[in-house]
């Protein structure tokens, strides 16, 4: 699938998940087969604060550790989240633009809130706020309700592991006030303890594509008809994207010719010119 002159690959706003880190997030994409975002530029940026506790991939994944902001135990306050979003626009606005989010765990707390990648419910409270999907769909949520990113093109896709909505109200209710217009497909594990919140944000798109596998709360590895259905959805936009940017290059340039015409219009319609003024300088000289 290489890409022509004429198209453009699109971009895409990694977001990883609790106290982990870019460079996790982007091994854990690496289990899906390469083919199927060969055409789109992923950026995986850290988080704005180090960890400032344990993650739980010490010893799988070498550090630094990074985390999006803080939370207290119950999910209910929050610490340094306004700065997170300021952040992430500013990140989006200097790198971008960008077409859309890829989200697991906090990171996805700005998509939709995911929680920690190895969490159970048996390990407390603090660990259930560590969702991320929640952070990219709260930015696509508040930029279709004219909060944040006025001036950035509107995010056309998402893609969602293991990901459920915020749960503070105040930000519910604007985030997911009317349905997310955005090409979104998520993914919910059978083993998930955050099976039932993942179906719940998924209602919040329209026509999300669900891809449901047999793990638990992880990135999954995908089988053959799980690959399929990513690819396919992923081809799909990549095409509609491509068709979208010709017509808009058609209709740019027939504009510059108008432009050209006008500006050449006074030269091909040349004034009367009178004969005689031009034979007296002539005239003259014979003289």
């Amino acid at each position: 699938m290489a890409a022509s002159q004429n198209e453009k690959k699109m971009k895409i706003l990694c977001l990883h998940g609790f106290r982990t880190s870019g460079s996790f997030l982007q091994k854990q994409i690496s289990k899906w087969d390469p083919s199927i975002f060969s055409q789109f530029d992923l950026d995986f940026p850290d988080g704005k604060y180090p960890a400032g506790g344990k993650s739980e991939i010490e010893g799988i994944f070498p550090p630094p550790y990074f985390e999006w902001f803080q939370f207290d135990k119950d999910f209910t306050e929050y610490t340094n989240l306004e700065e997170c979003i300021s952040y992430l626009c500013e990140y989006i606005t200097t790198r971008g633009p960008f077409d859309g989010f890829l989200g697991f765990s906090q990171a996805c707390i700005h998509i939709n809130l995911k929680p920690d990648l190895n969490y159970h419910p048996a390990q407390g409270l603090d660990h259930e706020i560590t969702r991320g999907a929640t952070l990219s769909a709260l930015l696509l949520g508040y930029q279709a309700q004219g909060k944040v990113l006025k001036e950035h093109p509107p995010f056309k896709l998402f893609v969602s592991v293991s990901g459920s909505k915020f749960r503070d109200p105040s930000i519910c209710d604007v985030a997911y006030k009317d349905t997310i217009k955005v090409k979104s497909v998520h993914f919910i594990g059978a083993k998930d303890w955050l099976k039932e919140p993942s179906e719940d944000l998924a209602t919040a798109f329209d026509s999300p594509l669900i891809i449901r596998h047999p793990q638990g709360h992880t990135v999954p590895r995908l089988d053959e008809a799980a690959t399929q259905q990513l690819r396919a959805w992923a081809t799909e936009i990549l095409s509609y994207n491509n068709r979208t940017l010709n017509v808009e290059n058609h209709e740019s340039e027939k504009g510059e010719n108008k432009v050209d015409d006008k500006e050449a219009k006074p030269e091909e319609v040349p004034k009367k010119i009178d004969i005689t003024q031009v034979q007296q300088p002539v005239e003259a000289v014979n003289a």
